[in-house]
């Protein structure tokens, strides 16, 4: 089975990771789309983050019932913070009869140099990247592993919808339904 890894804080999910993740599995060879709670990326303040268990729940509510789109908890056990590419060996070792895929943004292509092992990653394992604005892309486009994929862009983040509930304006639209719906009740981001 071809799976591909869309990590991230998902801090918390909203609609722009859900539209990467449905054109990605519709335009793509990829049988599964696993989405990938990130406990402690290592690039950003973990004081920050939500609870691992309630992004995690966040992001189930999101997926829904899809069947090739899954929420993954599966850096929870396994050392932090979370490296990419020990992930990666990781779940090859586990599961030696799926070919895994890495899915990413072209704002974490501009900067895979910095990644720990960045050159088994592009030699390992085939890299969709998926533009974003305001992001120039570098020399990696052209490395036989990685494939630009003209998904849609939306100017959103996990940061500006935190912003928005803490400011006390309305998150609606801008994630899912049922998260939206989960998060008038339960004030995960005071």
């Amino acid at each position: 089975m071809d799976i591909g890894l869309y990590f991230g804080s998902f801090n918390p999910v909203h609609i722009g990771h859900m539209i990467i993740a449905n054109y990605v599995i519709d335009n793509t060879d990829l049988d599964e789309l696993w989405m990938v709670v990130t406990p402690h990326n290592p690039h950003k303040k973990k004081k920050s983050l939500a609870n691992n268990y309630d992004r995690l729940h966040l992001l189930r509510l999101a997926v829904g019932t899809n069947e090739r789109i899954k929420a993954s908890d599966v850096e929870f056990g396994i050392p932090q913070p979370s490296y990419t590419i020990d992930t990666m060996t990781y779940l090859t070792e586990r599961y030696p009869r799926h070919n895994f895929s890495l899915i990413m943004g072209g704002d974490n292509l501009a900067t895979l140099h910095k990644w720990k092992n960045y050159e088994l990653l592009l030699e390992r394992y085939k890299i969709y990247v998926y533009k974003r604005p305001s992001y120039e892309l570098n020399d990696l486009v052209n490395h036989p592993n990685v494939v630009m994929l003209d998904a849609p862009m939306l100017e959103i983040s996990s940061s500006y919808i935190r912003q928005t509930i803490k400011d006390k304006n309305s998150i609606e639209f801008l994630v899912p339904d049922k998260v939206n719906s989960y998060l008038k009740e339960h004030p995960i981001y005071p």
